[in-house]
């Protein structure tokens, strides 16, 4: 089926355009808002060539179709539907996205973070690539020593591998701002503030090379190169006093007022309250779950890689990010990612071996090219296609990830980048901890594979 008839065939079983909210999408799935989900023909959405499973989730239903079909499978319902890409459709109010408020708490999170994950995927593999400038079992291939290379192309690759994080308050601010309805040019002057050179850097007060200043004599301020927390919660209220401000200040002189008091009333937030407690509260929580991954003979590697799979099933895995981020920025190393990828990995090893066991040709259909997708970092298709619908195998990655987690952090192994998982992650770890890393993954995917082939999966489960 080609994309346009894959929509053509989908929004019937939808309920129709008169049932259909809103329509997004993420790097795998389709996600539709709907007014009455007992009009979703779940058993036909599944059976429509190229979809490999479909989920509710935080009042969302999810089609999966994986990475670059569900663009243009989104692509083809809107024209459907007559809209324009992230339009909303507008003749019936949207429901309100359910879930706790923890959840809810957490998409915020996504929401904010996700925006600005790609420049941090580039920055780290950035690292990893100036990485093999310095290693001398590298070099020394080419007959070389880190001494060959030039200054001037180490401080090149400075620039790429410091300017995201140096400048990560602006990045967040931006973000926050666009989220929460306010003007993201705001956000990005508000941010920067939080890094301006006028500051004692944060770098440099770490290190001691630098004392913060003090103010009204007890209020210690320095700048927050590397926070998170401080600039999120300041472009939060900063941009919901801006939206304040709209409504209330007179056209004539918005232009003036508005700017000038969302920009003085964040700085003051962010600097004389939010911004040393919350720089505190974020250093807590790093150095807690720095302590849970790095207990000792492998226990944090082990239950991490064990349960870190259940945070995408239950819509949280989006906190992740704040973490990996703040560990980045703080001391350049993402401790979660090796941890998680053998979770990932693991997942691909589960569904190659109900790939080659089942009889089922759909099941073959959706089975194989998730064990590709998996490796590559992608594992909705694996997990919600596959093995969470016959359960037995997502038990068996869970072992196979808590192996590999077990062993990841035996080895120490930490990664200079996120977001990129499995045979992509290798370029996170272009240093001496690449042959553990390829290692850990190969025997997470081989216990995930000989166990589901052994015990968690049979013939009588497709037939359930």
């Amino acid at each position: 089926m080609t994309e346009k008839e894959i929509a053509q065939a989908l929004l019937p079983l939808v309920g129709g355009k008169e049932n259909i909210v809103s329509v997004m999408h993420c790097a795998t799935r389709l996600r539709i808002v709907v007014t009455d989900k007992e009009k979703i023909q779940v058993k036909e959405v599944e059976n429509l060539d190229k979809v490999k499973g479909s989920f509710f989730n935080a009042g969302q239903y999810q089609i999966i179709f994986g990475t670059g079909l569900v663009n243009r499978v989104y692509e083809a319902v809107m024209n459907e539907l007559g809209l324009q890409p992230e339009a909303a459709i507008d003749d019936k109010p949207a429901k309100p996205v359910t879930g706790n408020r923890f959840q809810r708490a957490i998409r915020m999170f996504s929401d904010v973070f996700v925006p600005i994950i790609p420049v941090l995927v580039a920055t780290g593999l950035f690292m990893g690539l100036r990485g093999l400038l310095t290693q001398e079992a590298v070099l020394g291939v080419f007959g070389m020593t880190p001494d060959d290379i030039p200054q001037q192309l180490l401080l090149f690759t400075q620039i790429l591998t410091d300017t995201a994080f140096s400048f990560l308050p602006a990045l967040v601010c931006w973000s926050t701002f666009k989220n929460f309805g306010g003007s993201p040019v705001i956000g990005i002057v508000l941010g920067l503030m939080l890094v301006s050179n006028s500051l004692p850097s944060a770098y440099d007060v770490g290190s001691g090379a630098a004392e913060p200043l003090t103010f009204f004599g007890f209020i210690p301020v320095s700048g927050y190169q590397g926070s998170v927390l401080p600039a999120f919660a300041t472009g939060v209220l900063a941009a919901k006093f801006e939206k304040f401000l709209r409504k209330h200040v007179p056209d004539a002189i918005d232009l003036i007022v508005t700017p000038f008091l969302t920009l003085l009333v964040g700085i003051l937030l962010a600097m004389f309250a939010l911004g040393p407690i919350l720089h505190t509260v974020e250093n807590g929580v790093l150095f807690v779950v720095e302590g849970l991954l790095t207990l000792p003979l492998g226990i944090g590697g082990l239950i991490y890689g064990s349960f870190g799979q259940l945070l995408g099933i239950f819509g949280i895995h989006h906190i992740l990010n704040f973490l990996e981020i703040s560990m980045l920025a703080q001391d350049g190393w993402n401790y979660l990612n090796p941890i998680g990828t053998c979770g990932n990995v693991a997942q691909a090893g589960a569904v190659l071996a109900v790939a080659i066991k089942a009889t089922s040709a759909k099941t073959k259909q959706i089975a194989y090219p998730s064990c590709l997708s998996a490796l590559l970092g992608i594992t909705e298709p694996a997990v919600f296609g596959v093995n969470l619908r016959f359960v037995k195998p997502f038990v068996m990655s869970m072992i196979g990830g808590g192996v590999g987690g077990f062993l990841a952090s035996l080895f120490g192994l930490r990664a200079t980048g996120m977001s990129i998982t499995g045979i992509p992650g290798t370029l996170l770890y272009l240093n001496e901890q690449l042959p553990s890393y390829i290692l850990v993954n190969v025997v997470a995917f081989a216990v995930a594979f000989v166990l589901t082939w052994l015990f968690g999966f049979n013939h009588k489960m497709e037939q359930a």
